[in-house]
């Protein structure tokens, strides 16, 4: 199962996004994602280069409650070129604006309301959802499983996963071993996390940003990577780059 770190704190991205992707690039993340709130443009694009020089595959997720707000997310990413765009509910109008990119569309399934985003619906409405998201051909599902206010987490997960055959990213309020393993038998491909690691509530006891991390990618399935004595420039490139699945 593949863990994406969130540049994020409290559905925004953090300002210094910058030196956070500095400061833990040689774990060995290789799912990397952000809102196109919190910072500049300018911003952006500096962040999105950088995630794309460490080899890693980017996410943005939308979080507008509103159509053109949601729509205005979705140019942005055309803009930046992100290989993945997460959530917001306006399936045809946000596939007709990737077209013709490579970006892959996972929008979010259920009613998501609110913010911070909460998740109403239940089994059956998210296996719905994630039929029609399917056949619309997104190429996966967001899935606010955890701030779910009508059902249990894991039976929207095992809902999901029996209705598509798409990759189902579960996102929000993830912060325990047990959560991850629960989500990974339930059949998720991947999990989001971003305030639970910058607030410090994966591992309380265990320091800074970079143990929150390191204890998520164990709990994937796969220790962070950590360098040695460094090598020549180009030998560190080839390690940055190389491939990490967390399964």
């Amino acid at each position: 199962m593949d863990f994406v770190f969130m540049l994020t704190r409290d559905d925004r991205t953090v300002t210094d996004c910058l030196h956070v992707l500095d400061s833990v690039r040689d774990l060995g993340i290789t799912h990397i994602g952000f809102k196109d709130v919190g910072v500049d443009p300018a911003t952006l694009h500096r962040l999105h280069a950088r995630i794309r020089d460490l080899g890693a595959t980017s996410y943005l997720e939308v979080v507008a409650t509103t159509r053109a707000q949601a729509l205005d997310s979705v140019r942005a990413a055309v803009d930046l070129g992100v290989d993945r765009l997460m959530g917001g509910t306006w399936i045809d109008e946000t596939l007709a604006l990737l077209a013709g990119t490579p970006t892959g569309y996972l929008p979010f399934v259920g009613a998501p309301y609110g913010h911070p985003t909460r998740l109403a619906g239940g089994p059956e409405r998210i296996a719905a959802d994630c039929r029609r998201a399917e056949a619309a051909g997104c190429a996966g599902v967001d899935l606010l499983a955890h701030r779910a206010t009508d059902a249990d987490p894991l039976d929207l997960v095992r809902a999901a996963r029996a209705a598509t055959a798409g990759r189902l990213v579960v996102a929000g309020s993830i912060t325990t071993d047990a959560q991850i393993h629960a989500l990974a038998e339930a059949g998720a491909d991947a999990f989001t996390v971003g305030s639970a690691a910058f607030a410090g509530a994966v591992r309380p006891a265990a320091g800074g940003l970079a143990a929150q991390l390191t204890a998520v990618l164990a709990a994937a399935g796969r220790p962070a990577r950590r360098r040695g004595r460094p090598g020549p420039a180009a030998e560190r490139a080839g390690q940055l780059r190389a491939p990490l699945t967390l399964e």
